[in-house]
């Protein structure tokens, strides 16, 4: 079951690095149509979304979420999935 957390944290750090291909996109404005593109949006913009719908993420120009985002997942990686191994660790 380890082996399943420890799968879950490495998505965990791959989707980071998707969520920070994803803002620096927003800086370049690249092509729209392009697939690639589409999928780092599709994978994206639907979490920072509702997250801005829940915290107040716009700070002027700068939208935050992204990075609020970022943390979310990097506590949830340091905190909750040792949690779940050392209490899987214990059965």
């Amino acid at each position: 079951m380890s082996t399943v957390i420890e799968l879950i944290s490495r998505l965990l750090g791959i989707y980071i690095w998707v969520i920070i291909i994803r803002a620096v996109l927003s800086w370049v404005k690249p092509d729209p149509y392009n697939p690639i593109i589409r999928f780092i949006c599709n994978l994206v913009d639907p979490v920072t979304y509702r997250l801005s719908r829940i915290i107040p993420t716009r700070v002027g120009m700068v939208d935050l979420s992204p990075l609020i985002l970022i943390v979310i997942i990097q506590l949830i990686q340091s905190y909750l999935l040792p949690v779940l191994i050392s209490g899987l660790a214990g059965l």
